[in-house]
């Protein structure tokens, strides 16, 4: 019979993930489950033992990877052919190599780390499931004519008129056909880059900067300088100043809830950058992907600048799934027709079977308490790392309590973050250093930390030893 029973102890006991793993390895040696026997799905194994599906599903993911279970679309997790008791053991986890290819790519295969402390989208748990499973029977009943083409170039019109209905809300005027739909807001970016600059132009970032962006930028062979931000939003004498020098044609830029820093422009600064923007002729591009997450109000410089010099682009990865690849661009309507054409050009449509799924979602009713919670829950969870990082004297940079990030240091720490974090993925711990976020890369001393992801003991267990080993090295 299989033997599972959950060990919850808050110190030293191993993490679920490990718990679930070393179960069904056992299981598999002592031949209880054997070569092509069907094991009990995600949700089902989660229920029965009542842990999450987000756990199992990581377990189950680690499992597949080292070969002890086979993943078969539509018939779920079966024992692999290969693992029978009498072949040796696997080798030895080995944690990946942290650099910018693994960021960038190969981490959404990555399903062995059990803690992603560096990751950049929330839980499986906390996502709208009950609102997606909603939206797919809808889809489900809609006629196959109508979802048999590429639909328009610029997406899904309902879902379009939605867009421009809900950025009305937050004080920026544009009509559907104002808005083009991408395949999340990375998309939209890389968009906007064709259309707007070419190899050579020179481009302005925050410092510092969503890695993914500093990854388009290098491909499209532009020219990046860097602005500092500051607690409430861009040093903008230093703006000034490189503008001057280096006449860049666009400024990249998160409003609300900057990623990596979880920091909040504030209305004057809001109003500073549009200035330099004016002064300096510089379209500024106001990737706004966390707003949802955002309580209260905050500056939206599109809206400040009616839509003329902004481009603004949003998305649904942070509040509806990662999977759901669905984002959008919106500017003024000569601007929207090319970068409508841009999209043609190198993609074709975007899907408008996904597109409909977001619009069912976004319209039904439980959508709107969904965001209220995750912003509570994101509140409690920014609590907590707040308290544990203070317990263990460390600096961060600024407090938001909302959204996904803290950007935070461990002082004490001899080897710079680059070294912390690869010891880190010794232990199962995936850190993101500052140097992923630095348009120079180097190695500054700061980490970029999910909230949602940072609750585990084992992480600050890490990371007090770390500091003790550290400040025992200095003495």
């Amino acid at each position: 019979m299989f033997d599972f029973q959950p060990v919850r102890a808050r110190n030293h006991a191993p993490t679920l993930v490990d718990q679930i793993v070393d179960a069904y390895v056992r299981a598999i040696q002592a031949q209880v489950l054997r070569p092509g026997m069907a094991v009990p799905s995600v949700r089902e194994f989660a229920r029965t033992y009542e842990v999450s599906t987000f756990t199992v599903a990581g377990a189950y993911g680690r499992l597949v990877a080292q070969g002890w279970l086979a993943a078969r679309p539509g018939a779920g997790y079966r024992v692999a052919a290969r693992a029978r008791a009498a072949e040796p053991a696997p080798a030895a986890w080995q944690p990946p190599r942290l650099n910018a290819g693994w960021l960038l790519s190969d981490i959404y295969a990555d399903h062995s780390i059990p803690i992603k402390s560096g990751c950049g989208w929330l839980p499986g748990e906390w996502l709208n499931e009950e609102g997606l499973h909603q939206a797919l029977r809808h889809l489900g009943r809609v006629p196959a004519l109508r979802i048999a083409g590429y639909g328009h170039p610029q997406g899904y019109a309902p879902l379009r008129e939605a867009v421009a209905a809900g950025l009305a809300a937050h004080g920026l005027d544009v009509a559907a056909d104002q808005v083009v739909l991408t395949q999340g807001v990375t998309h939209g970016l890389d968009l906007v880059i064709r259309t707007l600059l070419r190899p050579g132009d020179t481009v302005a970032v925050e410092q510092p900067c969503y890695a993914n962006l500093l990854q388009l930028l290098r491909l499209a062979g532009l020219r990046v300088v860097s602005v500092p931000r500051t607690t409430d939003g861009l040093d903008c004498d230093a703006l000034h100043r490189l503008a001057a020098d280096h006449r860049p044609r666009a400024l990249f830029v998160n409003t609300v809830l900057q990623n990596p820093s979880g920091a909040v422009m504030s209305m004057a600064n809001a109003f500073r950058v549009l200035q330099a923007a004016q002064q300096h002729d510089f379209w500024i591009v106001e990737d706004d992907i966390s707003r949802e997450l955002m309580p209260g109000v905050a500056p939206l410089l599109a809206a400040l600048d009616g839509g003329q010099r902004v481009v603004y682009l949003g998305g649904y990865s942070k509040v509806i799934s990662p999977s759901v690849r669905v984002g959008y661009v919106a500017a003024h309507r000569d601007l929207m027709r090319d970068i409508a054409r841009t999209k043609m050009a190198v993609g074709l449509t975007s899907p408008e079977i996904m597109e409909r799924v977001v619009h069912q979602v976004i319209r039904e009713g439980r959508y709107r308490a969904h965001i209220v919670r995750t912003r509570e829950r994101l509140a409690q969870a920014h609590a907590h790392v707040g308290q544990r990082m203070d317990e263990l004297g460390m600096r961060v940079w600024t407090r938001p309590q909302a959204g996904l990030f803290v950007w935070a240091s461990l002082p004490r720490h001899a080897g710079g973050a680059n070294a912390l974090a690869e010891l880190a993925l010794r232990d199962g711990i995936w850190l993101a250093p500052g140097s992923y976020f630095d348009p120079a890369e180097q190695d500054v001393p700061w980490i970029r930390f999910n909230v949602a992801y940072s609750q585990a003991p084992q992480l600050w267990s890490f990371l007090r030893d770390a500091g003790r080993a550290a400040q025992a090295w200095r003495s």
